[in-house]
């Protein structure tokens, strides 16, 4: 269990592959459904992830599709969950989940207002500010930016995560600025630095304590999934570890 001291106070944790019942390429605590992992392993792993953070609480996730999409959390059926990659609430005893597999996942606190949310950040979402989408949303029930604390989880680190000119070039397109998250890697490809961008993104949004926990998916094969990794082994699937964040009841 991953935490970060920012949110204290708040149930909360970053989870990896670590104390899971499944096997194979997914070993671990994977909680991926869209993984082809036995379905039953899965269950009872999102089952300990549960009660390791807040148990007794109810597990809200939603259909992540690298959008800039934030949803106000309900006790919707796994069936029925929105097309969305960030969610809030301030009900006690709903615990938001996002799954990762090198994306980043950003989890927030406002807790004098009671309010939460939780973000899953992929190049893709967080250039089209699923970040800024989520303090908007908490705002809306009755957060202050000012007031809010986030953390960037486990996620593929700039050392890991090559790109070539065409990515580079659309993150500088939208802001010159960001020419600051890229180095230079071999003939026409660039390192990015996802969590420094995220970090950044929620610093110009008006959060001013962001801690990053500097932790690479990529490199740390026996704590975490990664999606990257496991393409460029050729295996024919990955896992996915989860972050949380819950009011208690």
């Amino acid at each position: 269990m991953i935490r970060s001291p920012l949110l204290d106070g708040t149930a909360h944790g970053f989870l990896g592959r670590r104390g899971g019942v499944s096997h194979g390429v997914c070993a671990g605590l994977n909680v991926g459904t869209g993984s082809g992992d036995e379905p039953g392993a899965v269950e009872e792993n999102r089952r300990r992830a549960v009660d390791a953070v807040l148990p007794g609480s109810t597990l809200v996730t939603i259909y992540q599709v690298h959008s800039p999409t934030c949803v106000v959390a309900e006790p919707w059926a796994f069936a029925e969950r929105p097309q969305a990659d960030a969610l809030v609430t301030d009900r006690p005893g709903l615990l938001l989940g996002i799954l990762t597999a090198d994306c980043a996942p950003v989890l927030f606190a406002d807790h004098e207002a009671g309010v939460l949310g939780a973000a899953h950040a992929g190049w893709k979402g967080a250039l089209g500010g699923v970040t800024d989408a989520t303090v908007e949303m908490m705002e809306r029930l009755g957060a202050r930016r000012e007031h809010i604390a986030a953390a960037i989880g486990p996620c593929i680190a700039r050392a890991s995560y090559e790109v070539d000119d065409s990515f580079a070039r659309r993150f500088e397109e939208a802001d010159s600025a960001n020419e600051r998250f890229f180095t230079a890697g071999r003939p026409g490809h660039h390192l990015f630095d996802l969590e420094g961008y995220v970090a950044a993104r929620l610093a110009a949004a008006g959060i001013g304590r962001v801690d990053a926990l500097g932790l690479d998916t990529y490199a740390e094969e026996s704590r975490f999934f990664s999606f990257r990794r496991a393409t460029h082994r050729g295996e024919p699937d990955y896992g996915r570890q989860i972050s949380l964040i819950g009011l208690a009841p």
